[in-house]
This record gives C-alpha cells, structure tokens and sequence, in this order.
C-alpha cells in the first residue's frame, strides 16, 4: 500500500509533531509527511524536522491582507507537495469554511478534552473549574464548528485532587502523543468511514484495492 501524504500544521513547540515522526520511523504509521506550515517563524516545531527530507515552510498571517489569502496560500502550499491528509499539531488558528470546504474530510486534529465536554482554548483549566473527574482528549475531523467535528478515537485521563493546569495538561499530551499517530494510522489504512457525524472504525478496507486509494485534497 503507497504511503499516505500528510501536511502537518504548527504554531508552536511540536511535540505532536514528535509523535508522528516517531511512529513514522518506527514503522507503525504508513505515512510520510509531504511538508510542515507553521505560521510562526520561531516554532521550535520547525526545528524537529531539521535533518529529515522534509520540506518546513512558513507562512505568516501578517503577510496577508485577508483571511482567505493566507489560508489560500497554505492550502496552495499542501497540494504542491500532494498532501492527502492535513493534520493540526498545535496550530493556533481557526480556519474558516472556506479553507475547511477545500479540504473537506481530510483534516485531523486533536483537543485536550473528551469532546463534546470543554472545547475551545484552555480545555484543561475548564475542566479543572467545572469539578470534573476525568478528562482526556479526542482525535476528530475538522468541521465548521468549534471542535465539533466527527469524533475518531478519544481516551480518558483522570483528574487528581492535586492536579494544576499544567499537571493535567502533561498527563493529557502524554496520551495525545499515542493517540494521535494510531488515529491517523487508522486513516492510513483505509479504516475510516464517516457516517453522518459517527466515524466507524473498519476492521479491513472494504472493496478498495491499492489503486482506488482517492488522493489530493480537492
């Protein structure tokens, strides 16, 4: 089976970048990354891919006169290098319907809650202030909404007594860094079928061979 083309967007440190490179080189994702975006000059995430063939490329907000320019210009970005599956690794924008149209079921992020419960910014201290007992994170598809997307894989983590947002925050990224690269190995392989909003796991690829594989993101 031909190795499936991510793009990975980033804004800052990159550690869920980490965990995909890391599952990459172990051999237990088929997948290459075709080029890491960042809209930050300095993220230290653009600094993990030095040393690996692999295209690092900034575009910065600033350098756009509207919204649409700049996500033009990454999602321009993607399909010269034929990415197939865009993956949010910390980026700290919200794209608009018309980047999340042109990409439409082929983005993937992670949020540091068990969604629908806490999305937005500062998950963790939201469920520190609700009391909550257990948090965790989910991998889902991008939609329109706010972390409203189709829901693929989510683990729990427990909330201790003790715990700061920090503390909870760690414990989380530890287990984002498993889940995110098993999620999108699931995609990989073909073993992901969207049903209205539910997201059915496959046990194997049904009636598609390695030559009908559908590429490219429009």
């Amino acid at each position: 089976m031909s190795k499936i083309i991510l793009g990975i967007l980033v804004s800052g440190r990159g550690s869920n970048l980490q965990s995909i490179l890391d599952a990459i080189h172990a051999e237990r994702l088929n997948a290459k990354i075709g080029v890491v975006i960042s809209d930050n000059p300095e993220a230290n995430a653009l600094k993990r891919i030095a040393g690996f063939d692999i295209p690092g490329v900034c575009i910065e907000r600033k350098n756009f006169t509207a919204k649409q320019d700049f996500e033009k210009a990454i999602a321009d970005e993607l399909n010269i290098h034929h990415v197939e599956l865009v993956v949010l690794a910390g980026f700290m924008r919200i794209l608009s319907p018309y980047f999340i149209q042109r990409c439409f079921g082929k983005i993937m992020n992670i949020h540091p809650s068990l969604l629908p419960a806490f999305p937005g910014l500062d998950a963790q201290q939201q469920a520190l202030q609700y009391g909550a007992k257990v948090s965790g994170c989910t991998v889902h598809f991008i939609d329109q909404g706010i972390d409203t997307g189709p829901i693929i894989l989510q683990e729990a983590v427990p909330v201790l007594e003790e715990d700061t947002v920090e503390t909870l925050a760690e414990r989380i990224l530890h287990v984002e860094h498993i889940l995110y690269p098993r999620a999108i190995g699931l995609y990989c392989d073909g073993r992901l079928c969207t049903e209205n909003r539910r997201v059915r796991i496959l046990q194997e690829v049904e009636g598609k061979g390695d030559d009908e594989n559908e590429t490219g993101l429009d």
